[in-house]
């Protein structure tokens, strides 16, 4: 079974940490042979895969609220310590093609001084990052650092993200007096959805980052807590630009109902005016037109139409006499 892991791709990555900010890659069987004194590991696995989940359950040496946590479909950010361990749930932007961004994409990691064990269910562009630093040279150096350097990878790459929202809710702006209103509300509407939905995902992350900050573990040490307090500074600034975004397009939206509430009440106006002009004359029409008693010469036998021009009534035949 542990070699189909590898077989099945449910093993993505398995990377040995040389402590200089290298590494390389080991094959499964490596793996199995792995002890401490080797280095800092990183298991990075896909949890849908049947033989990854038999392994994390049975023969990964976790407690099962471990195991249980990585192995969920659904998951909240969250970190706990748990023993010397830290058990950590993080979200970042779905950058993958084709796909929205507020469709967040889940990472689960299990850490300790010696191992770390991520597990993820679509693909996630930081940990292909971190893979890039380590390829450089420049990545991390143990378990605490391959934390901090995910962590800030995944704050970063919401970075486009908001930027491209913020350019989004500006051209809005600017095209309010002139592109059709229709137009116009629907993508409003639209912006104002996906900035709710980036913030209701990404609050609990700050919470996250907040709880990493205060909890004790050995291998933890002062510079990675002043290292993660920036990047959790990084994440309030992206929450106060989509709040700001938001809050933007809710003025945005206000204004344009209050423009078209005015063209409406121009257009009302309007028609008072013209329903003032031909009131009356379609009160004399109707008058003229129905057949009761009282009008003037309608009571003439001599005559077929008559026409009443002096106060006498005298009349005179218009067309034809009777």
């Amino acid at each position: 079974m542990i070699h189909d892991i590898e077989a099945t791709e449910g093993l993505l990555h398995a990377y040995l940490f040389d402590g200089e900010g290298s590494g390389r890659y080991l094959t499964w069987s490596e793996v199995e042979s792995w002890n401490a004194s080797m280095g800092r590991l990183w298991l990075h696995f896909d949890y849908t895969n049947a033989a990854v989940q038999d392994w994390v359950s049975n023969q990964s040496g976790l407690e099962s609220i471990i195991s249980h946590a990585l192995l969920t479909d659904e998951t909240r950010p969250r970190v706990a310590a748990i023993d010397d361990g830290l058990l950590i749930a993080l979200r970042g932007v779905n950058l993958n093609p084709g796909s929205d961004p507020e469709d967040m994409v889940s990472i689960r990691l299990w850490a300790e001084a010696d191992r770390v064990i991520s597990t993820r269910k679509r693909a996630l562009l930081s940990t292909q990052d971190v893979l890039e630093k380590l390829k450089r040279g420049k990545g991390p150096k143990d378990s605490a650092d391959l934390i901090v350097q995910l962590t800030d990878s995944l704050i970063w790459r919401m970075s486009d993200t908001v930027d491209l929202l913020e350019d989004k809710m500006a051209e809005l702006e600017d095209g309010s007096l002139s592109e059709d209103r229709s137009t116009l509300r629907f993508e409003l509407a639209n912006l104002r959805r996906q900035t709710i939905s980036l913030r209701r995902y990404l609050s609990p992350e700050r919470e996250a980052l907040n709880r990493l900050l205060i909890e004790k573990v050995s291998w933890f040490d002062h510079d990675n807590h002043i290292r993660m307090r920036e990047v959790s500074d990084r994440l309030i600034r992206h929450l106060e630009d989509i709040d700001a975004v938001r809050e933007r397009a809710a003025v945005t939206h206000e204004e344009l109902l209050s423009r078209m509430s005015e063209q409406l009440n121009e257009r009302m106006y309007v028609l008072s005016i013209l329903s003032a002009i031909f009131l009356p004359l379609g009160f004399f029409t109707g008058l003229l037109g129905i057949n009761v008693g009282g009008i003037p010469g309608a009571e003439n036998t001599n005559c077929l139409y008559d026409f009443c021009w002096d106060f006498d009534c005298d009349c005179f035949v218009s067309s034809m006499a009777l």
